[in-house]
């Protein structure tokens, strides 16, 4: 008898023929996750198992970040042919619980000698006789204590619920625009939750930007870095380009520019990462550079498509993921972002090519893209 915990996945079912991959990836994400505590991983029967680790709770927050996991459950695990220790077993998880209890029970092993609804009988009753002040209540129960017969027996009163998704690196690479700001750490949590390996970029002015909001991003990759399966961050110099736009380029045009030269800087640094998608934090209309006009104009610098997985959230929705993934107080932080510098007080939103293209025209790009590259800081987190 010891204790193990049982990680179960759901969109995995789905995979048919492929499913053999996907959780081969599943498996070597969890092994990943649990180095750092020393955990025993292996996969049995359609379910993953880690035993062995020396800080057990801090295995649970570690694997409910694992993209592909559905949930976490902290079982016991027993022979399966002595079924009064199965019952004892019982008593014992229920004991320190109140009001009404079901038991569901599972059988994988169909040659065991007891089927489910007899589990279920014969468990409930037993709980019964030691814990009479507990009630059963089949329909709405307070509390749940769950059987698997597989090749042993597995009880658990509380599945952990963790974050869904595809094992990250079963679904391509793509590259996406980190900011400091609340949305786009969320739109790259989101497309790395569909198995799409992730590396960021990020835009940096000093002095205009200081090292605390450098400081700052490196903090949301540390981050994101946990279900990312770890994460290179790009950090770019960016303040020569923003000069030169604000000097030589139309006042109310500086904004969507800027965005102009970031999306050239990202959409190189993606194609020498073997990246299939830039991924940005947009959504329709929410601030200037954001109307359907703007994006057409930035969609045109980028050979690669673009991913812009909140294009439809408002900000309240978009700031509800970020508490729930744990970004949005880092987020939150009140030091400036190369966004911010040099704001145009009456930005278009409606740009004009032909205006656009008269300022970069005054601009040396391939001159300025290669220098921003070329000062590249990168950090692997």
């Amino acid at each position: 008898m010891r204790e193990v915990l049982q990680v179960r996945f759901s969109e995995i079912y789905l995979k048919g023929l492929n499913r053999p991959y996907f959780l081969r990836m599943l498996v070597e994400r969890i092994k990943d996750a649990v180095k750092a505590v020393n955990g025993r991983v292996w996969l049995s029967d359609s379910r993953v198992y880690v035993s062995d680790a020396t800080d057990v709770d801090e295995a649970i927050r570690r694997i409910t970040k694992v993209f592909g996991v559905h949930s976490v459950c902290r079982s016991l695990e027993m022979e399966k042919t002595d079924f009064s220790a199965i019952q004892d077993a019982a008593v014992e998880m229920l004991k320190n619980v109140h009001g009404t209890f079901k038991v569901e029970a599972r059988r994988s092993d169909k040659r065991y000698f007891m089927d489910s609804p007899a589990i279920n009988m014969e468990v409930g009753h037993y709980v019964l006789e030691k814990l009479p002040e507990l009630q059963v209540d089949v329909h709405k129960p307070q509390n749940h204590l769950s059987i698997e017969i597989r090749d042993k027996a597995y009880l658990y009163t509380q599945p952990i619920p963790a974050v869904g998704g595809m094992p990250v690196g079963t679904n391509g690479r793509a590259t996406f625009l980190l900011s400091g700001g609340i949305d786009s750490p969320v739109a790259g949590w989101m497309v790395a939750k569909r198995g799409v390996s992730m590396s960021a970029v990020h835009f940096q002015s000093p002095p205009y930007t200081s090292e605390r909001a450098k400081d700052k991003v490196i903090q949301l990759g540390r981050l994101l870095s946990e279900s990312m399966c770890g994460l290179k961050l790009h950090l770019i110099p960016f303040t020569d380009i923003q000069m030169q736009i604000h000097e030589k380029c139309h006042q109310d045009y500086t904004t969507i520019i800027m965005r102009r030269y970031m999306m050239r800087i990202a959409n190189q640094i993606a194609h020498a990462e073997r990246a299939q998608a830039l991924v940005t934090g947009e959504s329709i209309g929410q601030v200037a550079s954001q109307t359907m006009h703007a994006l057409q104009c930035t969609d045109m610098i980028s050979d690669l498509p673009v991913f812009r997985p909140l294009i439809g959230f408002d900000k309240q929705e978009i700031i509800d993921v970020a508490v729930r993934i744990g970004t949005f107080e880092t987020s939150s932080l009140p030091y400036e972002d190369c966004c911010t510098v040099f704001t145009p007080r009456h930005p278009a939103t409606k740009p004009k090519m032909e205006i656009i293209l008269d300022g970069e025209a005054k601009l040396d790009t391939d001159a300025l893209v290669a220098a921003a590259i070329a000062g590249d800081e990168v950090v692997q987190l």
